[in-house]
């Protein structure tokens, strides 16, 4: 393999390191939430840098399949969660 080469290889798993560390640092807490709306249930698991922001993402992951619209999406995002579990990691 030719020297230039062998460097570019070495800077791009540099940088891919860098920005999974860098992504993966952030993610302290994990919650998985169930939530029900009209009659379905779904559930997801999110982390974040907060348990707050963490349980909000798994809400929204979960009323992804089971709204909508808009206002379905605003709406089940805030009824109470059916199960809330959270974690930190």
């Amino acid at each position: 393999m030719k020297r230039g080469t062998i460097i570019t290889l070495a800077v791009l798993a540099a940088f891919a390191a860098f920005l999974l560390y860098g992504t993966l640092g952030s993610q302290k807490h994990e919650c998985y939430v169930e939530v029900e709306f009209h009659g379905q249930r779904n559930s997801a698991t999110a982390s974040a840098a907060t348990e707050q922001e963490a349980a909000q993402n798994a809400q929204t992951t979960a009323c992804g399949p089971i709204a909508a619209g808009m206002n379905d999406v605003i709406a089940c995002g805030n009824v109470q969660p059916v199960v809330k579990r959270c974690r930190t990691l």
